[in-house]
């Protein structure tokens, strides 16, 4: 059964008969989520008070040097302002007394040395996977701007990221069954994905009590489920992050800008037979991409395209809950 994807420039895709099958959700309750996380940031930046300095010890490239800031309130992307340009553009995230990755725009809490991680270091481990995760985060924002109502999508979540895998993941719902997407459909996600990083927009992270958690994902009954359990484990708090007006559940962290991601695919859709409910059909997208910063021959990034559409054999919706939603918890 077809389910109706949403008008697009042919200019754009440069795909023809695309109009005909599937994507485009109404954007209110991604709004509303984005304005209940605009006003908690606000609540929390204005929570402050007093504002106190704290030294922070930048290890690195031009050269080593001391920064005072402000607590709860700069952020290493602050930081890197100080530095230089090119560091702000470069950076992926934070890692602070040589030994915890840290978001490029969540606010210092204490006086630290700060080192600034990008997709070329030596040791790229970190970043890598902080890459990989913001993608399966990037593709669930693209999900939810491309699928009509009477799709009936929801997001489920996405798995740790696992490098060797060689694909990203996002899992969803779908009210209708046997979706088979076509070439053309997941060449107009993968545009959509290209356009997102283009945007270069702020990718943001917010801890927010389990409350308000409800609040924002009211209409998701699979966010709502994971909601408790994610907050029993992180004392009482769920992390959320936002890009644009989408926000959604992660531990973290996330590259700072969604100008980080360069070549990209949407390269399969996988049903997942064994965790389908009632009128409710999962799902598993995966995709393969590169950082902005590295470029590949075309013959290998084919390979790695491949590679990308096989079964993502991570943990599946249907897998025990409690574990799954440990994963989610820094």
């Amino acid at each position: 059964m077809p389910i109706i994807l949403r008008k697009v420039s042919r200019s754009a895709f440069q795909v023809q008969h695309v109009t005909k099958k599937h994507f485009s959700l109404s954007s209110r309750v991604s709004t509303k989520a984005s304005d209940l996380f605009s006003e908690e940031q606000t609540r929390q930046r204005e929570r402050v008070g007093r504002i106190e300095k704290i030294e922070v010890r930048y290890l690195g490239l031009p050269h080593d040097t001391t920064l005072v800031m402000n607590r709860e309130l700069s952020t290493p992307y602050d930081c890197a302002r100080h530095i230089g340009e090119k560091y702000c553009r470069q950076s992926a995230l934070a890692l602070l007394d040589n030994k915890t990755p840290w978001d490029m725009r969540r606010p210092l809490r204490d006086s630290c040395t700060l080192q600034l991680l990008n997709f070329t270091s030596p040791e790229p481990h970190i970043a890598n996977k902080v890459f990989w995760r913001s993608c399966s985060f990037l593709l669930g924002a693209v999900l939810q701007n491309s699928f009509k109502p009477t799709a009936g999508l929801h997001l489920h979540s996405f798995p740790t990221p696992n490098i060797k895998s060689g694909s990203f993941v996002h899992d969803i719902v779908l009210g209708q069954e046997h979706w088979n997407p076509t070439v053309p459909e997941l060449r107009a996600l993968s545009i959509e994905m290209i356009k997102l990083s283009q945007k270069d927009l702020p990718i943001e992270r917010l801890d927010v009590d389990s409350e308000l958690a409800i609040e924002m994902f009211h209409n998701n009954p699979f966010k709502r489920d994971q909601i408790p359990s994610v907050a029993s484990k992180n004392n009482g708090q769920v992390t959320v992050y936002r890009v644009g007006d989408h926000v959604d559940i992660s531990k973290g962290p996330m590259m700072g800008s969604t100008g980080l991601l360069g070549r990209c695919t949407i390269s399969a859709a996988h049903p997942i037979k064994e965790a389908n409910e009632d009128g409710k059909y999962f799902y598993r997208m995966q995709g393969v991409a590169l950082p902005s910063a590295l470029r590949i021959h075309h013959f290998a990034y084919a390979i790695m395209e491949n590679r990308s559409r096989k079964l993502n054999s991570a943990k599946l919706p249907n897998e025990p809950f409690e574990d799954a939603v440990a994963e989610q918890v820094a």
